[in-house]
């Protein structure tokens, strides 16, 4: 196949400056800016009338005979543009051999730029060719003048587009990079050990919809007998919430303290979203002080997803007390609520991810009671074992990745 390619070649251009041509393998190479055109005819005197032509004006040219060569010199070299005859037999008028080589040419190389030639210039063939992927299209005979000008425009544009796909590619690359470091980044901040307690027993799982995302979970250890921990749901997804997200996870760990209420932790964290978005995102939110040694839980929720208190005994009771989300007004206020907690009890807090996951048919999980009817035949599990089987149930009755952030985080007394 390399000899072939090799004897068309030397019609037009010497091997040896073949050989010196950019390949393809070498990125940095191709960018150099030649005027290098490769002509794919099968007429030689069509191609001696070329060569004539570009070479006065400055062009670099090689030429091959047969499709297989145009594919193959494609592969190894790097070319400002393909000139491109649409018939390869001189029996007939289809252009289908040209066509199917331009779309074997395009595979290769989506930004070459290729004008079309033929002697049988046909609207329809022009069309159907500019359609498949041609940048221009002459006839033959051409006009030298006009051929000329046709050449270097599209050698220009071609360039231009080029250009705008390396840009395009390298802003992809270091998108991937960024979007990866801050993956690591937020999985820094949250913890990756849950604090522990006496009589406490706390498991989490975070499934971002995309890389990053914008739920949060914590967990504090206080004193020897009191955890701090939240749940919380930024609006959005990706980047953006997850800037907020971050945001939140260091006013949390800064605020946090046994003299500081959940209702008072709310309000600071409300006047810190507002001051940082002025009333542009709002987050769910609900934290909670558990003491172990009391048996008791301090808690508000502001407008999150009420957390299910599951007693011992299978009774269900939803923590809803608090306010409304942070961050659309500035002086929201926010009440607490206190509520006994006893071994054997477990507290199951969730964002929207896991309740309005939906199935085929557009049911959410948590409609017909599924949630409270799973949590009750799954009390007596410890809280790793209750977290496990309900992401496996959620992500059953999905059928699918979960579209959006999931957070899940089980509390246990023992």
């Amino acid at each position: 196949m390399m000899n072939d390619i090799r004897d068309d070649l030397r019609t037009i251009r010497p091997v040896q400056n073949f050989e010196r041509m950019a390949k393809r393998s070498d990125p940095e190479e191709c960018n150099v800016i030649e005027n290098r055109i490769l002509v794919a005819d099968d007429q030689v005197d069509v191609l001696e009338s070329l060569r004539l032509l570009l070479k006065h004006e400055g062009f670099m040219i090689d030429a091959v005979t047969s499709p297989a060569a145009a594919v193959e010199a494609v592969k190894l070299r790097c070319y400002d543009l393909l000139l491109l005859d649409m018939n390869y037999a001189r029996d007939t008028t289809s252009g289908g051999e040209g066509l199917e080589l331009l779309s074997r040419i395009l595979q290769i190389d989506d930004a070459l730029p290729v004008v079309l030639m033929t002697a049988w210039g046909s609207v329809g063939l022009a069309v159907e060719a500019m359609r498949n992927g041609g940048y221009d299209f002459v006839e033959k005979p051409w006009d030298n003048g006009k051929l000329i000008g046709t050449l270097r425009r599209n050698i220009e544009e071609g360039r231009l587009r080029r250009l705008k796909k390396r840009r395009l590619e390298k802003v992809s690359a270091d998108a991937v990079r960024d979007l990866e470091e801050a993956r690591r980044t937020q999985l820094c901040l949250l913890p990756v050990e849950m604090p522990r307690i006496p009589g406490i027993e706390v498991h989490a799982a975070w499934r971002p919809a995309r890389d990053v995302g914008g739920d949060y979970f914590d967990a504090i250890k206080l004193n020897e007998n009191i955890m701090a921990f939240c749940i919380a749901d930024v609006a959005g997804k990706g980047i953006p919430a997850a800037l907020t997200m971050s945001n939140i996870q260091a006013a949390v760990r800064a605020y946090a303290s046994v003299n500081r209420s959940p209702s008072e932790m709310c309000r600071q964290l409300n006047q810190v979203v507002w001051e940082n978005t002025r009333g542009r995102s709002f987050i769910t939110l609900f934290y909670g002080l558990l003491d172990s040694a009391r048996g008791s839980l301090l808690y508000t929720n502001a407008g999150h997803v009420p957390p299910i208190l599951v007693r011992s005994d299978g009774v269900h009771e939803a923590l809803s007390e608090g306010g409304t989300i942070l961050g659309p007004f500035p002086d929201s206020d926010y009440q607490q609520r206190e509520v006994s907690i006893q071994s054997g009890d477990h507290l199951i807090l969730m964002t929207d991810g896991i309740t309005e996951a939906a199935s085929s048919s557009g049911e959410q999980f948590s409609e017909g009671g599924r949630i409270h009817q799973f949590l009750s035949r799954h009390r007596s599990r410890t809280s790793e074992q209750i977290k496990d089987a309900l992401l496996d149930a959620v992500t059953s009755f999905a059928g699918t990745d979960l579209q959006d952030d999931a957070t899940l985080m089980v509390v246990s007394m023992h």
